[in-house]
């Protein structure tokens, strides 16, 4: 067993985050026109994937490792680079990249105790983004604020965004479904609605 050669954890991580990326573009590919005349064994894919999500890195073992790489050397610019390949390996957290992310640029990790305080303090900071970035959302896309802070809550709760049932609806800005641009609309906000959902997820707190 010694002599097996074992690869590099780096190496790993970059394989997952390939494997990622094909995930994404298998997404885009299937519900194209593309997937109709493709000769790719799509069944083989998918497997794949799923065995590399049963591998999964979760999110304290990502704010764990951003600590212990702190310690080890006191620079940003190599942590955000480390911290990015191991986000990006992961299926659950790749849309947290740029949280994590400001989240190390904007806090002095060098007054952080212990793994347990790290990860503590990742908490009050991405609730505070997620209530920051929800209330700017609804300005910027002058939503309902009652009904789309309501629509944000079920679908944090759920870890997903749905276009069923009306509450969707409910939120957008008053416009008749005949309006041409209704149904653009609807799709612009239901996907910024699905970006910020994945991107929060998990972390908790009140809107």
């Amino acid at each position: 067993m010694q002599e097996v050669e074992i690869l590099p954890e780096r190496k790993v991580q970059d394989y997952r985050s390939t494997y990622n990326d094909i995930r994404d573009w298998l997404r885009r590919e299937k519900s194209g026109k593309e997937a109709e005349e493709s000769k790719i064994d799509w069944d083989d894919v998918v497997f794949e994937i799923d065995l590399l999500k049963s591998q999964e890195i979760n999110l304290d073992y990502i704010l764990e490792l951003i600590f212990e790489h702190n310690q080890k050397a006191k620079d940003k610019t190599a942590l955000v680079e480390e911290v990015r390949r191991v986000i990006r390996a992961s299926i659950g957290n790749r849309a947290k990249e740029s949280l994590v992310v400001d989240f190390i640029n904007e806090t002095d990790l060098d007054k952080v105790q212990d793994k347990v305080g790290i990860i503590d303090l990742f908490f009050v900071y991405a609730q505070q983004k997620q209530k920051t970035e929800a209330s700017k959302l609804i300005v910027d896309e002058n939503l309902n604020e009652e009904e789309a802070k309501r629509y944000i809550s079920i679908s944090l709760k759920r870890e997903f965004a749905s276009e069923n049932g009306t509450e969707l609806n409910a939120l957008l800005p008053k416009m008749s479904p005949l309006n041409p641009q209704y149904l653009t609309k609807k799709q612009s906000v239901f996907q910024k609605l699905s970006q910020f959902i994945e991107k929060f997820k998990g972390v908790g707190g009140q809107l």
